[in-house]
């Protein structure tokens, strides 16, 4: 088995609207399972383009995607519909949370939609990964009744439900303050160091950065550093 739960070959992406504009410029990289990495730059540098590349959702790139060890380059959408549910979880700025669902019933759902388990069985998980951030007294509660960093751990509670080998995060904490950052910061900690699983993070937030396994900086489009 392979060390690298992610391989990135010589990606390029453009678009086109109306002309040919290169957003990503023959970009490689590795991210070895148990590893937390960021990826920085400034605004427009292509990290988000390049995050939807390998969670994935963008097909249309050119270059290779290897995600733990299967080459996801010219899949099928339901195999890379597969993939995403059972290999990778995602957290976003925006906790995209259903509010007319319970905390607990919207940690359930990729579990539900992946379908291995029986309810009872995924609503127990689901207990299990409140409980780890501790958030299982807002269990019952509906999802637009808590903070915002409360629905941020809940937002990483439904990422971690299918038991994902990646976690990959789209500025997941450029909506908190500063002692909530803190507290999403330790649980990807804790999520590598103690879990094993390999996290990948788009951050503008340079000291969130600097604790990282490792940073990745972009510049126009390629990796530089």
């Amino acid at each position: 088995m392979s060390s690298n739960i992610l391989e990135v070959r010589h990606v390029n992406k453009s678009f086109h609207d109306p002309v040919t504009v290169p957003v990503l410029k023959d970009v490689s990289l590795d991210v070895k399972r148990g590893e937390f990495v960021s990826i920085t730059g400034k605004s427009g540098c292509g990290k988000s383009t390049l995050l939807y590349i390998l969670s994935t959702m963008d097909t249309d790139y050119e270059g290779d995607l290897v995600i733990d060890g299967e080459r996801t380059t010219g899949l099928d959408g339901s195999r890379l519909a597969a993939i995403r549910n059972e290999k990778i979880g995602f957290v976003f700025q925006f906790h995209y949370l259903l509010p007319e669902f319970s905390v607990l019933n919207n940690v359930m759902l990729p579990a539900l939609k992946l379908g291995r388990k029986s309810s009872a069985e995924i609503e127990a998980d689901a207990m299990a990964r409140l409980k780890e951030l501790e958030m299982t007294d807002q269990a019952l509660k509906m999802a637009n009744q808590l903070s915002g960093g409360q629905k941020q751990r809940v937002a990483i509670a439904r990422a971690l439900i299918n038991d994902p080998l990646i976690i990959m995060g789209d500025e997941p904490t450029g909506n908190l303050d500063k002692k909530n950052s803190e507290i999403v910061f330790g649980i990807f900690e804790r999520i590598a160091n103690d879990h094993g699983r390999s996290l990948l993070i788009v951050t503008h937030d340079n000291d969130f950065a600097a604790r990282t396994h490792r940073n990745i900086v972009m510049e126009d489009g390629k990796v530089v550093g």
